[in-house]
């Protein structure tokens, strides 16, 4: 039998997998008729629960380099989905935030998450539920904080 961190790992590199399936983000962005490329969709979103956000450290979350990251982003400039505006505390940082329209379509996108989430879970109690997200919340903290501890 494995250990229960190795199950853990197991499970959590399975979901990681589900949601980066480039095929899961077409049906998804068809479900919320996004004519949108997929590659953008996990920076709008990102942009929208980190912002404002500044390119580099937004090249982080998402495991991308800064080059990659900094043409993507000039897409959804293009597309008029995100701003740029200069940083108060530092005039070199220009930093990101969903522009109207970007906030127009992460609605879609949110009604669409919810849809697609009462279907998946719609076997689970109220109650489970809320204790998922209970400690899914707290496993983010405390990893959050161990992993701050050791930089120290």
């Amino acid at each position: 039998m494995s250990h229960w961190a190795d199950e853990l790992h197991a499970s959590l590199l399975e979901i990681t997998g589900v949601m980066n399936r480039p095929d899961v983000d077409v049906r998804f962005l068809g479900r919320a008729g996004a004519k949108l490329d997929r590659a953008l969709l996990p920076l709008l979103t990102r942009i929208e629960l980190a912002g404002p956000i500044g390119a580099v450290e937004l090249a982080g979350l998402v495991g991308r380099d800064h080059s990659t990251v900094s043409r993507q982003l000039t897409k959804l400039e293009e597309l008029g989905l995100i701003e740029r505006n200069q940083s108060a505390s530092d005039g070199r940082v220009r930093l990101l935030r969903p522009s109207v329209s970007g906030m127009k379509m992460l609605a879609e996108f949110a009604r669409t998450r919810r849809k697609l989430m009462e279907h998946v879970f719609r076997d689970w109690s109220a109650r489970e539920r809320t204790q998922l997200l209970r400690l899914l919340k707290r496993m983010t903290a405390t990893i959050d904080d161990v992993l701050s501890a050791d930089e120290d």
